[in-house]
């Protein structure tokens, strides 16, 4: 069954295609594409989540959908059920299954066993693919083009499943990708060896942000749930911080974007900044799922 698991395999085309159709839901969130009433989106969340549960759940409804939310806490799985029985069992009940989970590889072993589409919402620090589209459709909202950009990725880039997903799709825009993070934080060595390679992708590291230089800053939390100690995570923060000071020499044009939630990253001094641009990022997260969803019950 067509549903969405990776980008790995994306080219410009299919991107293009998922910016389009997000586009046109956007401009019609309330009435047009109401095309799915009847069917059914089981939400199967075992991470927090705030934004992606929410916003799938909001894009279903806008869909005409009904939603089923299943919640881990008060499950048959504190029984001892399998991951494999809970996902064949809402599979019964379900037309499309948006699932979130700590392991890697959870997602692409759900697609396998359940008969109807599964779409990867998060899986361990892996990957986040719906979030990697909702980033590309507002990068070419605010600034009118993706092809050629100079982006910035700063943070935990080591465990940072958006940017592991956003890195490929960036690369085959002929984006600059500059990284920003602790040495302990890097990207794996063979990841950006792979897209160069592949890709002939630019990216190189430097020692912090310089936002002169960037069209898009994309910042990232430091997860405390992927360290051993949150007194880790926190000393590590602090190295990965952008101020307003920082801003002063920035392109009129340029653009703040996040992922969300944030720790402290980015000071809220900054939200009333024009550069500021990660409440509309969240808010893209419905039209953009909306368009992920129909896509995936249409083909």
């Amino acid at each position: 069954m067509h549903g969405l698991i990776s980008l790995n395999t994306f080219e410009k085309k299919d991107i293009g295609h998922y910016l389009s159709l997000s586009q046109e839901m956007g401009k019609n969130l309330f009435s047009k594409f109401n095309t799915h009433g009847g069917k059914i989106a089981s939400t199967l969340f075992f991470e927090p989540s705030t934004r992606t549960n929410l916003s799938f759940q909001a894009a279903a409804q806008r869909l005409g959908m009904g939603t089923l939310d299943y919640s881990h806490a008060t499950s048959s799985s504190k029984k001892g059920e399998s991951l494999q029985d809970t996902l064949k069992i809402v599979a019964n009940y379900s037309d499309i299954i948006i699932i979130r989970h700590p392991k890697e590889g959870t997602a692409k072993m759900a697609s396998q066993i359940c008969d109807i589409p599964v779409i990867n919402a998060g899986d361990g620090a892996n990957e986040h693919p719906t979030q990697a589209l909702i980033d590309l459709y507002t990068i070419k909202k605010e600034l009118n083009k993706l092809e050629g950009l100079n982006i910035c990725l700063v943070g935990d880039l080591k465990y940072g499943r958006t940017i592991h997903s956003l890195l490929r799709p960036l690369a085959l825009f002929n984006a600059e990708i500059t990284l920003v993070s602790p040495p302990q934080l890097r990207l794996e060595a063979k990841m950006i060896d792979s897209l160069k390679s592949e890709l002939g992708a630019q990216i190189s590291y430097a020692d912090s942000i310089d936002a002169s230089h960037a069209d898009v800053i994309y910042m990232t939390r430091m997860q405390k749930e992927r360290f051993s100690s949150q007194q880790e995570a926190q000393a590590l923060r602090a190295l990965c911080q952008l101020t307003a000071q920082m801003l002063e020499n920035a392109k009129k044009e340029m653009i703040i974007l996040h992922p969300l939630p944030r720790l402290g990253e980015i000071p809220a001094e900054i939200d009333s900044s024009p550069h500021a641009k990660y409440f509309e990022q969240a808010k893209n997260g419905v039209p953009v799922r909306m368009a992920i969803l129909h896509d995936c019950l249409t083909k």
